[in-house]
C-alpha cells in the first residue's frame, strides 16, 4: 500500500473516531505512518485529503445501495428507489460518525472554493451513477446527458440527504423501514410494498 492509500485509510479511521473538525495533519501522519509532505503531494492539503476520504465512503455507500436497489430484476423503478431508501435507513446508525464528519466538512466548503468544488465533484459522480441506474430501470438508453434521469437522480439523492440529516438531528423519530415503505405506498400508489417486513 502506497502513501496515498495509507493516508486515505488513516483519514477514514480518524473521521470515524475524532470527527472532521478535530483532525490535525499530525494526526493523519501518525495514523498513516507517512509524513507531512505526503499529504501535500498526494492531496494538496489536509482538507482535500479528508474530503477525498469522505468522497470514497459516499461512493462506496452509493454502490452498495445501488446493488441492493437493482437486485430484483422484476422490480419497478419506484420499488427500486424504495428498497434503496429502506436499506439506507437501516444503515444510518452505523454511518453516523462519518455523516457527522461530512456535515462538518460541508460547513467549511462554503468558505473554501477548492473544497466546495471537490464535494461538488463527489455529487456529480454520485448523480451520474444514480442517473445510469434510473435509465436502466426506465428502459431508457444510458447517456451522459439525459435530463429526465438526472432530475430523478437528484430527487433520489435529495431524499437520501434528507434522511441523513434527520438521522443526525432526531434519530429516535426517523421512520423504520416498514413505516417508510408504508408511507411511500400511501402517497405513491404504484410504489413498493415488496419486502414490507423489512
Amino acid at each position: 500500500m502506497g502513501h496515498r492509500e495509507q493516508l486515505l485509510a488513516a483519514a477514514r479511521k480518524l473521521l470515524e473516531e475524532k470527527g472532521y473538525a478535530h483532525i490535525t495533519a499530525r494526526d493523519l501522519v501518525a495514523a498513516s505512518g507517512t509524513n507531512l509532505a505526503s499529504i501535500g503531494y498526494h492531496f494538496g492539503g489536509k482538507a482535500e485529503l479528508l474530503a477525498a476520504a469522505i468522497g470514497t465512503v459516499l461512493e462506496e455507500w452509493t454502490t452498495t445501495l445501488a446493488r441492493i436497489a437493482m437486485a430484483d430484476p422484476t422490480a419497478s423503478p419506484i420499488e427500486r428507489a424504495t428498497t434503496a431508501w429502506a436499506a439506507m435507513l437501516a444503515q444510518l446508525p452505523a454511518q453516523r460518525p462519518l455523516l457527522l464528519s461530512f456535515m462538518e466538512a460541508l460547513a467549511q466548503a462554503e468558505r473554501d472554493p477548492k473544497l466546495r468544488e471537490q464535494f461538488a465533484g463527489h455529487y456529480r459522480r454520485c448523480r451520474a451513477q444514480v442517473a445510469r441506474l434510473v435509465a436502466e430501470s426506465l428502459g431508457r438508453p444510458v447517456t451522459e446527458d439525459d435530463p429526465l434521469c438526472a432530475a430523478i437522480a437528484s430527487f433520489v439523492i435529495a431524499v437520501c440527504d434528507g434522511l441523513a440529516v434527520q438521522s443526525l438531528l432526531d434519530p429516535d423519530r426517523l421512520p423504520d423501514q416498514q413505516a417508510f415503505r408504508a408511507g411511500l405506498a400511501a402517497i405513491l400508489p404504484s410504489s413498493a410494498t415488496t419486502g414490507m417486513a423489512g
